[in-house]
């Protein structure tokens, strides 16, 4: 699914475009084979588990730095990913359709009307719709509110998780971004989900905006913890 044409590129990045996500696939698809995914969720939260279809007609957020970890483990799933235009948006695109995934082209910086508008129809035909919520260039850790207006366009419930690696290396770059080592555990932490009413007033954006991030972090300290208590 795309909502806008692809950006014109040169002939080099056509030739990334064209080798870099098949050889990132196969060096993924294969150290993944050794990652061990332990779940763990609030109370009355039911996780998806790896390889389950995601549940459709929902929309679900995590935080851009463990993206790596979430491509393998919801891969299959058909869920559509908001992505930017950019060249790193289009190499991205392109590795995450190779696990399963679509996407829709936009972000909160350049053409998020039109990625708004094509996740909202992606739920409204029964689609699962996915968000890097501080993405496409942070600041780390703070949700935009695209979710939020997704949701209150769609009724759909925000599911918020986490995947925190035992063991990974950490780039620098402002998301922080993580690549799980080999034979690495992986906790994959889900919170409660967040629902936007319909009839949300403009003053409520901010204050529900700021509970989608407090779910998120809380999902996110719970998978730290998690090995802590686990004697990791």
């Amino acid at each position: 699914m795309t909502t806008s044409s692809s950006p014109r590129f040169t002939l080099a990045q056509r030739l990334v475009l064209a080798v870099v996500p098949r050889a990132v696939w196969a060096l993924l698809w294969i150290v993944s084979r050794t990652w061990r995914f332990e779940v763990i969720a609030e109370d009355g939260v039911t996780p998806i588990l790896e390889g389950q279809k995601a549940p459709t007609a929902e929309i679900f957020c995590f935080w851009h730095q463990c993206v790596l970890p979430c491509t393998v483990y919801f891969r299959g799933s058909g869920a559509v990913i908001l992505i930017s235009r950019s060249f790193d948006g289009e190499l991205i695109t392109g590795i995450l359709k190779m696990f399963g995934f679509d996407a829709v082209r936009g972000s909160s910086s350049r053409g998020a009307r039109v990625g708004l508008l094509g996740l909202g129809r992606v739920i409204e035909t029964g689609g699962t719709a996915i968000f890097t919520a501080d993405g496409p260039r942070g600041p780390i850790y703070q949700t935009k509110m695209g979710p939020i207006k997704l949701a209150q366009m769609t009724g759909a419930p925000i599911g918020a998780f986490h995947l925190e690696p035992e063991r990974a290396w950490v780039m620098r770059s402002w998301d922080k971004f993580l690549v799980p080592k080999p034979f690495t555990r992986i906790c994959v932490s889900w919170a409660k989900a967040v629902r936007v009413p319909a009839e949300l007033a403009a003053e409520d954006f901010e204050p529900t905006r700021q509970q989608l991030n407090a779910a998120l972090e809380r999902a996110r300290l719970r998978a730290l913890d998690y090995f802590k208590k686990a004697g990791g």
